[in-house]
């Protein structure tokens, strides 16, 4: 049997077009021609015997062959460009400093910590874990060459690399001390919230769909870390909100349908860059982020191409 090398090149055009949501961006993106890019499509789809993309509507959807070929891919490139990186490792020395979000202090920065470490020997560099707040201003003032953190609406669609689910949680062993219904006693109470110190966007958004609902609330735990604010929640102390990272066992995401609760939006994931100018090494730190990102999260999180052409 006669085996099919498929196209590197090729293949990038195609995970990148499906990430940006366009080929013609993916083509800016790459720095090629947009025919170049759909050339690439079709050399793929001949190399693989299947339609890796049909229409939909005025866009472009991924066939069945197309999304079994799409997470393929994505393993070949961070394979591809982790070897690339160690080759060139010694080639890159100094250091560089990176801000992470609390909630992925154990899901995704010993990933990003190891494969760094293995690529860049001679690089050095500095992880801090922070709240949401502290890592805009230090990426702002330059202090953090790149952070990972939530979208407090203002990311760009080029930062944004992943949208999360946000929950209500409470205790794996309890029931919420609370009830919707107005049955008595749990009914007149408001209702009580375990929460990170202000200021805090998960904070600002609980309080605020719940105003919009109507259902009065009171600040029951205070937190300046989050590992405080799991123990309150699994203890009983309040209600919290917040995505399903990071969650232990004895926190559970509660139905909103069955406690009265709203219904929540999603919240984005951004990662930022301090403008500082060109940065080798802070690019192959981006690279590895999002990958350990993408290979930590599920799929249906990850950005989806809404009018790929």
């Amino acid at each position: 049997m006669r085996l099919t090398n498929l196209d590197m090149d090729a293949l990038r055009s195609f995970v990148v077009g499906i990430d940006a949501g366009s080929f013609a961006q993916a083509a800016d993106r790459l720095g090629r021609s947009t025919s170049a890019v759909s050339a690439h499509l079709k050399k793929l789809e001949d190399q693989t015997g299947t339609a890796l993309v049909r229409k939909a509507g005025r866009g472009l959807t991924l066939t069945d062959g197309g999304e079994v070929l799409l997470s393929y891919a994505r393993r070949l490139l961070t394979l591809n460009d982790e070897a690339m990186n160690a080759v060139r490792g010694a080639e890159l020395e100094g250091w560089i400093r990176l801000g992470i979000q609390e909630d992925f202090g154990e899901a995704v920065l010993p990933q990003v910590l190891g494969r760094f470490a293995r690529a860049h020997p001679k690089v050095r560099i500095e992880g801090r874990i922070a709240r949401n707040g502290e890592l805009l201003e230090k990426i702002a003032s330059g202090h953090l060459d790149l952070a990972l953190a939530w979208d407090d609406g203002t990311a760009s669609a080029i930062d944004r690399i992943a949208s999360l689910p946000l929950c209500w949680l409470g205790s794996a062993e309890e029931e919420p001390a609370w009830r919707a219904d107005g049955r008595e006693p749990l009914g007149r109470e408001p209702l009580p919230l375990a929460a990170l110190e202000a200021p805090c966007l998960l904070r600002a958004i609980a309080c605020d769909h719940l105003d919009r609902q109507g259902i009065a609330w009171r600040i029951a735990f205070v937190s300046p870390s989050l590992g405080g604010l799991w123990a309150a929640t699994a203890a009983g102390l309040g209600i919290a909100l917040r995505t399903p990272v990071g969650r232990p066992p004895s926190v559970r995401v509660l139905d909103p349908a069955a406690y009265g609760l709203p219904h929540l939006p999603s919240l984005g994931l951004r990662l930022l860059r301090s403008d500082k100018g060109p940065n080798p090494i802070g690019d192959h730190l981006a690279t590895i982020i999002r990958q350990a990102v993408r290979e930590t999260l599920p799929a249906g999180w990850m950005p989806m191409p809404s009018n790929a052409e």
